[in-house]
């Protein structure tokens, strides 16, 4: 019995040794794929949902990337309809991305979806956000509001 347990504790050693020198044959473990790059137009908060990739009319709109490496100077957005400013560089609270820069709609601008892109490492990675229809801004002459007397009897 005891050279039957030495005759498989050799083999258990042999089998390990025989897996390892695999492992090291192929290099180890496979690595982990590079993160992928993301591009998005504003971002859902706690209290808001339905905000990513949708320009808010009357409100600050913020284009944000996950780019890693992002820097000043070789990362940039990029859209038909928008224009950028203040790019900021590091990590955010609560979103995963590496650069932002305020996003501000060209004048004249007609709803519909528009692309959003980030040149990042060389590369551009691209997204599509909404534009909304404008709504009425002004009050039209001669409509009641509340509080002048006009609703009075």
């Amino acid at each position: 019995m005891r050279k039957r347990a030495v005759f498989v504790a050799a083999v258990a050693i042999g089998t390990v040794a025989v897996a390892g020198q695999a492992v090291a044959a192929t290099g180890g473990p496979a690595a982990a794929p590079a993160p992928a790059v993301t591009v998005q137009l504003n971002q859902d908060t706690a209290a808001l949902h339905g905000l990513v990739n949708h320009f808010q009319r009357g409100e600050s709109n913020v284009a944000l990337a996950d780019c890693p490496g992002a820097k000043a100077g070789s990362t940039t957005f990029s859209s038909p309809v928008l224009k950028f400013a203040n790019y900021d560089f590091g990590p955010f609270v609560g979103v995963r991305a590496t650069v932002s820069a305020d996003a501000d709609l060209v004048s004249g601008t007609a709803a519909g979806d528009y692309p959003l892109t980030v040149a990042c490492g060389g590369k551009t990675y691209a997204a599509t956000f909404t534009v909304p229809a404008a709504q009425v801004a002004t009050v039209p002459a001669g409509a009641a509001k509340a509080g002048d007397g006009s609703l009075a009897e």
